[in-house]
């Protein structure tokens, strides 16, 4: 049975849908990009993660919108859009948010505190950049 935390999915072409391989290092990203490659931007990767601490990097997806799903714990999620603004939101269990196509994001995890995630991620350029 797959399990979401070890195992994320994949949204293909034509509405298809597919289970991953666990992911095991930062090589796994890599290998993903080969195997979904002709799914071009319209691919997207449903993953869970679970965090203790803030991110350590930024984040932007060129090419497509983010969903974050906040399934426990809290989160606060920042912004920064292409036009120099930001925002700022917290998430809670059930709450969710979009990273439009291009914009920096991060996230900050109460010292203590604990939050797990569902990301449903346009892969495709992807890129970081240190906190």
């Amino acid at each position: 049975m797959p399990h979401l935390p070890t195992n994320p999915a994949h949204l293909g072409l034509g509405a298809t849908a597919s289970v991953e391989p666990a992911i095991t290092d930062e090589s796994w990203y890599a290998a993903y990009a080969e195997r979904h490659a002709a799914d071009g931007i319209e691919g997207r990767l449903v993953s869970q993660y679970d965090f203790t601490e803030s991110w350590a990097a930024w984040e932007v997806h060129p090419h497509g919108a983010e969903l974050v799903i906040c399934t426990a714990g809290r989160m606060t999620l920042h912004q920064e859009h292409p036009d120099g603004t930001t925002a700022t939101l917290t998430l809670g269990p059930g709450d969710y948010a979009i990273n439009p196509p291009g914009v920096w994001h991060t996230a900050d995890i109460a010292p203590g505190n604990s939050c797990t995630a569902i990301f449903i991620t346009p892969g495709e350029g992807t890129a970081h950049r240190p906190r």
